[in-house]
């Protein structure tokens, strides 16, 4: 089955909008053993959406548009759709109802204009919308499936997953798996696996952290128990799990909880578990704790270790992990301190380094890393540090350092000029 997938909008091809709809729809099909032949963005031009829709039709089998079923006037994909199938738009009572009550349950005044979202091509079925106003469109021709969508992915990404991948299911057309892993950088993941993978197509997908590895074939099980054999614990989940996810299941199974103090990543790792659902059981408290007061006040970081050692130190890492424990009550504490940049940073304590600390009921353990990345990659990859490194706590085997690396020895470091103090100017970090 060729599937090809149309994203509308202008405001994709100017830049002001990420396209998240290629990402996800891609991996969706893969999880089914489908993949996408052709991918085209349209801008909001009635006459280039045409062309682009009546070429697509011609040459797949499933097409999917996404966008441009709302009502301004630069939303036509439905009138696009209707006149090149030749289906006159007619209105739907049942979509009518549905967003009379929507606006109705929000109390808010209905504009006339909204009810276009209501006319549909003749014998389209309607998939509802539970996030919004616009209702997806299924139509069949000449053994040609269309599928129009909404834009906006809080209402997209659950309409596809309720309602267009049931459709799809039983039409594999081959088998994917994705192997999340954490703590090797991609030319090690790869020199691992490569010597043990045949007969499988291998593919990576690497971001600040983390590595997919990608295996496609009619049949991916012995390759994949291969790959786990080689790569161990570095590997934490499957699909589309996520780290955070993971290590919310393994506190919730293991009855375990834990808290944050947080300073050069600004709440990410809190933000992170706080994302996943459930997270409430097994997250109790979390402090962002910028300035040395708020560290001294909020988590019992005393004044002569932040005049000794400065605000990014191993002991002050260690007093911030231990505070939290011990405020919040929790069987966990991670903690970070470190200078984020691009400014703020010296040549004992340059830009890029971080502190973690990891508390535990059987004491406190620092980790210090020196990384290379803007501010915000800079806070996502010291997250997913620190939450793997409670990953691997949980499963009884810390690694007691970098990802994949044993920690350096951490020594104590001299104070810095106008960041030792608590009540020196505080710069970024």
């Amino acid at each position: 089955m060729r599937i090809e997938l149309i994203t509308t909008g202008s405001e994709l091809l100017l830049g002001f909008t990420v396209n998240r709809h290629l990402d996800y729809v891609g991996r969706q099909l893969a999880a089914l053993g489908l993949r996408l032949a052709r991918h085209t963005t349209v801008a909001d031009d009635r006459a280039e959406m045409t062309a682009v829709v009546r070429d697509a039709i011609a040459r797949s089998d499933l097409i999917l548009i996404t966008g441009g079923l709302g009502p301004t006037s630069d939303d036509f994909t439905r009138d696009v759709v209707a006149e090149l199938l030749g289906r006159p738009l007619v209105r739907d009572e049942s979509v009518v109802a549905a967003i009379q009550e929507r606006f109705r349950r929000r109390g808010l005044t209905m504009p006339d204009q909204v009810m276009v979202q209501a006319l549909v091509p003749t014998g389209a079925r309607v998939l509802p919308n539970a996030n919004g106003t616009a209702p997806g469109l299924l139509l069949h021709e000449a053994g040609k499936t269309i599928v129009l969508l909404p834009g906006p992915p809080r209402e997209l990404h659950p309409m596809f997953a309720q309602q267009v991948r049931p459709l799809l299911a039983g039409r594999a057309g081959f088998q994917c798996r994705v192997l999340r892993t954490t703590g090797l950088p991609e030319s090690i993941v790869e020199q691992k696996v490569e010597p043990v993978v045949r007969g499988v197509e291998v593919g990576y997908c690497a971001r600040p952290g983390e590595v997919d590895v990608r295996l496609i074939g009619t049949d991916v099980t012995a390759a994949e128990q291969r790959v786990r054999e080689v790569l161990g614990d570095f590997i934490y989940g499957t699909g589309e799990e996520r780290l955070e996810e993971i290590v919310v299941t393994m506190l919730t199974r293991a009855g375990r909880t834990v808290a944050t103090a947080e300073s050069c990543t600004g709440g990410q790792i809190a933000h992170r578990l706080t994302n996943v659902s459930g997270s409430s059981a097994v997250l109790l408290a979390g402090w962002v704790t910028y300035s040395n007061a708020a560290k001294m006040r909020d988590l019992g970081v005393r004044e002569e270790t932040l005049r000794a050692h400065g605000a990014v130190s191993e002991p002050v890492a260690r007093e911030m992990a231990d505070g939290a424990r011990q405020r919040a009550g929790t069987d966990y504490a991670l903690s970070a301190t470190g200078i984020a940049g691009p400014t703020g940073g010296t040549p004992d304590k340059p830009v890029g380094l971080v502190y973690l600390g990891l508390a535990t009921p059987t004491g406190t353990q620092v980790q210090r890393h020196q990384v290379a990345f803007d501010r915000e990659t800079f806070k996502w990859y010291v997250s997913q540090c620190a939450l793997d490194w409670l990953r691997r706590e949980l499963l009884g085997k810390n690694a007691g350092g970098r990802l994949g690396q044993p920690a350096p020895p951490v020594t104590a470091q001299r104070p810095v000029a106008g960041r030792g103090g608590p009540t020196a100017p505080q710069g970024p970090r």
